[in-house]
């Protein structure tokens, strides 16, 4: 749990965004307040515990650092700026390596599906908003000519992030068996060990006893009041209608699954989850697209005083 120190963080770097994109001027408070190493400290934002790197409802510091490690890459921040930024920057690419096979700060199931949340229930939500910020940060180097980053001590280029792992090539001291299923989309959509997907409506096996209150209540045209509903939620019957596109909570640490409504843990369709498998699938969705890093951060004001102008013309 981060307390609200993680939206301290996180909200003036949100609130420079409609500045950015609408080209209004930003107000030099807000990059101020989000480049205050107290702030940051408070919040956990450089302290490597558990769920450090994990993108949730409840800790929202390493979509912090990806934007402003984007702050980073396209603009010359210069003093007082560069040095807090410079330590959010290192921070996420600690983060990507994090993610990567390789190493071990995670574990997987044998099915292959990252357990960010420690084997704690609803797996599903944590993976899919890595694989969003993972691509997300992929764009922002490829915009700034960066071919890779480090994870010491081996380099690591951006096609390792993002999903098509048809396309990464082996680096130095990594093997390509090792990223097979890396970010768990295709163990979401049903290659995984129970073949099932999460998804709802997605191919021919996927959850029936979806835990939503408009799936599981048929359109009879009465209507229930809170505890009238719960003899849907309770029946044993497949829901009567059938939420389309839904992500459900996913399955345990050992891949199992239990399709039961009653039993939130797996059959679920969180909204933290259902937000990170579209931003994820909108990611993944044309490569070509990019960044457009002339146009992002058209309406910065420069980060330094503006120079005196020169001296009039001398005349004798």
């Amino acid at each position: 749990m981060t307390s609200i120190g993680d939206e301290a963080v996180q909200g003036p770097k949100v609130a420079m965004l409609p500045s950015e994109n609408l080209d209004l001027p930003i107000h030099p408070s807000y990059l101020q307040l989000a480049t205050t190493p107290g702030l940051a400290k408070h919040a956990g934002a450089f302290w490597g515990g558990p769920d450090y790197g994990v993108l949730s409802w409840d800790n929202k510091l390493t979509g912090a650092q990806v934007l402003l490690s984007r702050l980073r890459l396209f603009l010359s921040t210069g003093y007082p700026y560069e040095e807090v930024l410079r330590t959010f920057h290192n921070q996420t690419s600690i983060v990507m390596c994090s993610y990567l096979p390789l190493f071990t700060s995670f574990n997987r199931t044998k099915g292959g599906l990252i357990q960010l949340n420690h084997g704690r229930p609803q797996p599903l939500q944590y993976a899919v908003n890595a694989a969003f910020l993972a691509t997300l940060y992929s764009d922002y180097l490829d915009a700034a000519d960066t071919p890779g980053w480090c994870c010491d001590p081996n380099f690591y280029s951006t096609d390792v992030l993002p999903p098509w792992l048809d396309l990464i090539k082996p680096q130095e001291g990594f093997r390509l068996g090792q990223v097979k299923g890396f970010w768990n989309i295709d163990y979401i959509l049903g290659k995984n060990p129970r073949k099932m997907s999460c998804v709802v409506g997605y191919g021919n096996h996927y959850p029936r006893h979806v835990h939503h209150r408009g799936a599981s209540i048929p359109k009879d045209k009465i209507k229930y009041n809170c505890k009238g509903g719960w003899k849907w939620r309770d029946s044993k019957k497949p829901n009567p209608n059938t939420i389309v596109g839904a992500m459900v909570a996913g399955p345990d640490k050992h891949d199992g699954f239990h399709d039961i409504r009653t039993n939130y843990n797996y059959t679920e369709p969180p909204l933290a989850g259902n937000a990170g498998l579209v931003a994820a699938l909108v990611a993944f969705s044309d490569k070509s697209l990019g960044i457009d890093k002339n146009t992002i951060f058209s309406a910065v004001p420069p980060m330094f005083p503006t120079p005196p102008p020169p001296p009039a013309p001398w005349k004798p």
